[in-house]
C-alpha cells in the first residue's frame, strides 16, 4: 500500500501520518477530510531535483499544477526550487497570488481565451507552450499590440502511445492537444516531417511577436513504462535536426513533459525515479549527439508522481447493505463529488481502516460513495477488517487530481484540506460551507411571474 513516507500504526492502532493521529484529525476536522504529508511533498521535490540535477547541468523541474494546487502546496514548490506548469487563468492567478517567480511559470492548454494570454503577457509569464494555429495568430496578435516579444514552446503530438487509460492519453495523432508530425503514428521512429507541426515552426519563426525557444510534447498519464519517453525525445530530436536543416531552427528548450505512473495498488509497477531519470537523459544525450545538435535546457513537469503519494482521503464509514451471496456495500460519506476517478477512467485504490489499522483483514467489501450514481464507486472488492458504522476508513494516493476534479454534485460541500507536520496539522483550506453553496446564485426573492 502506497501510503506518505511519514505514515505509520501508533500504540492506539490508529493509522498517522506527520505525527498526526488520523482519528484525531477527524474528530477535529470532520470528514471526508483531505490529509497531505509536508515531508513527503518536499521528499519528492527534492528527489527530482537530485534524479535529474545529477545527470543533466540544465534542468528546470516544474509541478504540473493541474494534478492539485493551492498557495500552501505553491509555497511549498517554491521553496523547493520548482518552478510551475499552470493550464488556465486561474492556476496562474494562484501561482502570482503565492509570491511565486513567473519567470518559473509555463503557461500549457489547447484552448486559452484572450483574457487568459493577456494577463500571461501582463505578468510577464516564462513560457507559454502553443498548442494550434489559432493561438500561434491570436498570441502574435496580442504580443504585438503590447510591442513585447513572448518566448514560446510548440507543443508537438509524437504519435507515441503510452499504454494508458484512453480519457488520459495524450500524445498520440488522434488527440486534441499540439501539432502532429505526421498522418501516422512514427514507424521505427523515423516521423514524417511534414504537415502541422512543421507548418506551424515556420508560421511561428516568421511571427514577430514570438519567440520560439523549443518543442514540448505530452504524451498522457499514469504512464507505468519507460519506453513512450525514450520513442517521444527521438520523435522531437529528429523533427528537431530536420528543422534546423530546412529553417535554420535553434532548439534551445526539450520538454518530453510529465505524466509518470505512481503505484495506487500492488498491481502496479511504476518505475524508479532514478530510471526516468536516466532513461530521457541518456536518450537526450544519444540523440542530439547522433544529429549533432547543441544540448538543450530541459524540462520535466511531473506532477502526479510529486503529490499523489502526499495525500490521504478519510472517510467516515456509515451504512452496510449485505446481498448473500454477492456483495457486500460498505458506503462512506463522501465519494465521486471529491474523487470521480473511479469513476471517470476506472481508477483503482486501496484503503486501510484508519481506527482499527492493524486488525486483521476479514472480509471483503465493496465501498460505495453517498452520491446518486451507480457508478459512484470508489473501491472494487477490497479485503478489510469487519467496518461498522462510525468507523474510519483512509485511502492512501489521494494527492493527484481528486481535489482538483472536484465538485459540488448532489450540492455537496467540497473537503477540507490540512497540511501535517511533526505532529502539526494546519488548516489549509476550509470545508465548503452551504452558504458557499448559494454564494455565486444572483436570484432574489420568489416574485417572478410563471
Amino acid at each position: 500500500m502506497t501510503l506518505p513516507v511519514t505514515a505509520k500504526i501508533n500504540a492506539r492502532n490508529h493509522l498517522e501520518i506527520g505525527g498526526c493521529d488520523c482519528v484525531d484529525l477527524a474528530q477535529e476536522f470532520d470528514t471526508p477530510l483531505y490529509v497531505f504529508d509536508e515531508a513527503t511533498l518536499r521528499r519528492q521535490c527534492q528527489s527530482y531535483q537530485e534524479a535529474f540535477g545529477c545527470r543533466y547541468d540544465d534542468v528546470l523541474i516544474l509541478y504540473a499544477s493541474k494534478a492539485f494546487i493551492n498557495p500552501a502546496l505553491a509555497a511549498i514548490f517554491k521553496e523547493e526550487g520548482l518552478g510551475l506548469d499552470v493550464v488556465s487563468g486561474g492556476e496562474l492567478y494562484v501561482a502570482r497570488q503565492s509570491g511565486f517567480p513567473l519567470s518559473k511559470v509555463y503557461f500549457h492548454g489547447n484552448n486559452k481565451s484572450s483574457e487568459e494570454l493577456a494577463l500571461a503577457l501582463e505578468w510577464d509569464v516564462g513560457r507559454i507552450v502553443v498548442d494550434n494555429f489559432h493561438e500561434l495568430e491570436l498570441l502574435n496578435r496580442l504580443a504585438l499590440e503590447r510591442g513585447q516579444v513572448v518566448d514560446i514552446l510548440l507543443r508537438i503530438s509524437p504519435g507515441v502511445d503510452p499504454h494508458t487509460h484512453a480519457h488520459i492519453t495524450t500524445g498520440i495523432v488522434d488527440s486534441k492537444f499540439g501539432f502532429p508530425i505526421g498522418a501516422s503514428a512514427p514507424t521505427g521512429l523515423r516521423p514524417i516531417v511534414t504537415g502541422q507541426a512543421e507548418t506551424a515552426l515556420r508560421q511561428a519563426m516568421a511571427s514577430p511577436g514570438l519567440h520560439l525557444v523549443g518543442l514540448h510534447a505530452h504524451i498522457g498519464s499514469q504512464i507505468l513504462e519507460l519506453e513512450p519517453y525514450r520513442d517521444t525525445v527521438r520523435v522531437l530530436i529528429e523533427f528537431a535536426a530536420a528543422m534546423a536543416a530546412k529553417h535554420g531552427f535553434r532548439m534551445e528548450e526539450l520538454s518530453p513533459g510529465g505524466g509518470w505512473g505512481i503505484r495506487y495498488t500492488q498491481a502496479d509497477e511504476p518505475p524508479a525515479l532514478e530510471e526516468i531519470a536516466e532513461t530521457v537523459v541518456n536518450t537526450l544525450r544519444e540523440e542530439t549527439a547522433r544529429h549533432q545538435l547543441p544540448l538543450p535546457k530541459l524540462v520535466v513537469e511531473p506532477g502526479r508522481s510529486i503529490v499523489g503519494t502526499a495525500g490521504v482521503a478519510l472517510y467516515r464509514v456509515g451504512a452496510r447493505k449485505e446481498i448473500p451471496g454477492l456483495r457486500t456495500y460498505v458506503s462512506v460519506d463522501g465519494g465521486i463529488a471529491d474523487n470521480v476517478r473511479p469513476a471517470l477512467y476506472e481508477a483503482r485504490y486501496e484503503a486501510i481502516a484508519a481506527n482499527k489499522a492493524g486488525d486483521p483483514a476479514t472480509e471483503t467489501v465493496t465501498i460505495a460513495g453517498k452520491y446518486c450514481e451507480s457508478s459512484d464507486i470508489l473501491i472494487q472488492e477490497i479485503a478489510l477488517p469487519p467496518l461498522t458504522a462510525g468507523d474510519l476508513l483512509a485511502i492512501p494516493a489521494c494527492g493527484a487530481y481528486c481535489l482538483s476534479l472536484a465538485s459540488n454534485y448532489n450540492l455537496a460541500r467540497r473537503p477540507p484540506i490540512v497540511l501535517v507536520k511533526e505532529g502539526e496539522a494546519r488548516l489549509i483550506r476550509r470545508r465548503e460551507s452551504h452558504e458557499d453553496l448559494l454564494r455565486n446564485d444572483v436570484w432574489e426573492g420568489s416574485g417572478h411571474a410563471g
